[in-house]
């Protein structure tokens, strides 16, 4: 038996434990005191999500969960572990691959704790947020960073923080949109990404005189951890692999909290805009996501839908997430790979 050299951690946000309220309250708690998420003073962020949040959402979120929920228990977490055991098997015995989550179980710190005394040469981290934004992929850097500082020996850490762009990533949601897009003609495309409030991407945005303008929709060198950016890159290339032409398709940005501006446009306001004008038939795409998850299969699949057909629509067809697509897994193998050869 060949001893492992490089560990590797793979990393998604994180679901409830179960579907039951208490159980999403304390998800709910967990994941938005974080200070990445949530970023105002720590006594205010305390107050606002334990006396008003958390209480009043957590059982509107647990429907959804609900409705979520398979017999295996969340799809986010079934296919990371379904993930964790194909990489290991395509990595070979040189790696050894683990699953963690940044809120709830299995947790980082407590995974992280596992390749402490292994004696690995490197270990490799990745977060699986294609775009980089402080909230997601920031906080979950932090928390590695934070259980591995008092380590004896640290070994060599590779942190891989974006693959927006990576050809394979970018044909591995092409090949699951291509399946729907042979089966029917749609007259527009959507491409729904996860907002972030505005003062976020001004916050790391490429320069001090950026405010969410035309430098947030190109992709260059100077905005490269623009957020926003990331996302217009990302469908650029995925328009490019499938063939939409310009006027046939929009950007948008979901899931808003509270009352505070979030990066526009807004994809509910979008739908309302697409019927009102007569398109009858959408496919939407969430390449922000890569596992079937609440804001996938639910915001989108159920409640955007919904909201389509109320307003005129009459096609409304969600392209599945990544989940374990071979050419996703494939895809995974050779970022890490490279990152090991750096």
């Amino acid at each position: 038996m060949v001893k492992s050299k490089t560990g590797v951690l793979v990393i998604n946000l994180g679901t409830p434990d179960s579907p039951s309220v208490s159980d999403v309250r304390k998800y709910l708690r967990e994941f938005l005191m974080d200070r990445r998420v949530i970023d105002i003073p720590f006594w205010r962020r305390f107050l606002l999500i334990n006396l008003i949040i958390a209480p009043f959402r957590a059982p509107q979120s647990a429907k959804g969960y609900q409705e979520l929920w398979t017999a295996q228990g969340s799809p986010l977490k079934v296919y990371g572990q379904k993930l964790e055991a194909l990489l290991l098997k395509t990595l070979g015995p040189a790696f050894e691959v683990k699953l963690a989550m940044r809120y709830q179980s299995p947790g980082i710190k407590q995974v992280v704790a596992h390749f402490r005394d292994k004696g690995f040469k490197q270990l490799v981290v990745i977060p699986l947020y294609p775009q980089y934004a402080s909230s997601s992929t920031g906080s979950t850097m932090e928390e590695v960073m934070d259980g591995i500082k008092g380590w004896e020996v640290i070994p060599e850490i590779k942190m891989i923080s974006q693959f927006f762009d990576h050809p394979l990533f970018i044909k591995a949601f092409a090949e699951n949109g291509r399946k729907h897009m042979a089966e029917a003609r749609f007259d527009h495309y959507l491409f729904s990404y996860h907002g972030l409030p505005e003062h976020h991407i001004l916050k790391s945005s490429c320069d001090n005189y950026c405010r969410l303008g035309e430098c947030c929709t190109v992709f260059n060198g100077k905005n490269q951890y623009c957020y926003r950016a990331q996302c217009f890159e990302t469908t650029r290339l995925l328009v490019k692999e499938l063939g939409i032409k310009k006027e046939d398709y929009t950007i948008c940005f979901q899931s808003r909290l509270g009352k505070a501006p979030w990066i526009k446009p807004y994809t509910d306001e979008i739908i309302k805009q697409l019927a009102g004008r007569g398109v009858k038939k959408v496919l939407v795409f969430s390449p922000a996501f890569v596992a079937d998850c609440l804001e996938t299969t639910i915001e989108i699949g159920v409640e955007y839908k919904k909201l389509f057909l109320e307003h005129g629509g009459e096609q409304w067809q969600l392209v599945e997430s990544l989940n374990v697509q071979a050419i996703w897994v494939e895809c995974l193998k050779q970022i890490i790979i490279s990152h090991c050869e750096e």
